[in-house]
């Protein structure tokens, strides 16, 4: 499916001297905040870019970010949302257009080798990692679902393996305790930008650095399902906690089972067990506290302070958590 007019590939799209004395063209697959940053970076750097290819919004998805399809339509560029951007029609389209680069910028599907190889100076990717760490899907959530201290962005080449390819440029993000998924998002997005602002300069000179990854160094993970955000009791206090920070609003959210319904933890944090405490087993509820109410995990404890039972309103407070999760109930592990 196709926003508005044919792209055409204008007077400057022939080889030879036109090419040379023209703007650089980029082709951009993309979705969500960065992929409108990017569209907003490209155009603050000179490029021609005829075409935003992107994906329709998922039914039930919750969108947090500027639709980077309503910033493409509103300066000119043409939309379009094809099923499968790797089919030949596609790929030809895109060949008309004889674009320089390429830029993925947080599409959700692979592009092939054909694509790959349509771009006359390469086609490249803006990953939201310290790459060759954290290849893969969603790789905001799994730094901290697995208690990282720093992460950051990657613009690298493509090639026919994922986030493999050589990097042109990286930032690097600190990683707070109280960051969530949300505003680590939001301190990567930031870092993005600066990031474009430097690299397409030099992309469009010809002088940007290819550092080949070092693969001995990579790890990778996979897509993220709601069903991954239910919290086993035993782990220890911290690792209950950064899966709720993880995973908390935007996201599908961390959840223990209550009366056989999902009972979703918005917010918590880890704390020692206090006095009397230290024989309950995991996943009991061990009492309230100031700003909500203590569980017991493996080692420690989370303080829940936002929750929710499937189906009814948010509940905050200890007073409110109290009668949902009363002193003495257990949580299965």
């Amino acid at each position: 499916m196709t926003d508005g007019a044919e792209p055409k590939t204008g007077a400057g799209a022939s080889s030879g001297t036109g090419m040379k004395n023209r703007a650089p063209r980029a082709v951009v697959c993309g979705y969500g905040e960065i992929a409108t940053i990017g569209l907003q970076c490209l155009r603050e750097a000179g490029y021609d870019t005829p075409l935003f290819v992107t994906h329709e919004d998922t039914p039930g998805e919750t969108i947090w970010w500027e639709p980077p399809a309503s910033w493409a339509r509103s300066h000119g560029v043409t939309v379009a949302t094809p099923d499968d951007v790797n089919r030949p029609g596609e790929v030809e389209r895109i060949r008309a257009l004889e674009p320089d680069f390429l830029f993925s910028l947080y599409y959700r599907s692979m592009i092939g080798p054909e694509l790959l190889g349509v771009p006359r100076r390469g086609a490249l990717n803006l990953h939201g990692s310290l790459l060759p760490r954290y290849r893969g899907r969603a790789p905001i959530n799994w730094v901290l679902v697995n208690g990282e201290t720093a992460t950051g962005v990657t613009l690298h080449y493509m090639d026919a393996k994922p986030d493999h390819g050589d990097i042109v440029l990286q930032r690097e993000v600190a990683i707070e305790m109280r960051d969530t998924g949300e505003t680590l998002f939001r301190k990567i997005a930031s870092q993005a930008r600066l990031l474009l602002r430097e690299a397409l300069p030099l992309l469009a000179r010809g002088a940007a650095a290819r550092q080949p990854q070092d693969h001995a160094q990579a790890s990778y993970f996979g897509r993220r399902r709601p069903e991954d955000g239910q919290i086993d009791w035993s782990w220890p206090a911290p690792k209950v906690y950064n899966l709720i920070r993880a995973v908390t609003r935007p996201f599908p959210g961390a959840f223990t089972i209550l009366g056989g319904r999902r009972l979703y933890l918005w917010w918590g944090v880890p704390e020692e067990r206090r006095a009397g405490e230290a024989g309950a087993s995991a996943g009991t509820v061990l009492g309230p506290r100031a700003e909500g109410v203590a569980i017991a995990a493996g080692s420690g404890a989370v303080v829940v302070m936002k929750a929710q039972l499937d189906g009814q309103d948010e509940i905050t407070g200890g007073t409110g958590l109290g009668a949902l999760l009363p002193q003495g109930a257990r949580l299965p592990s």
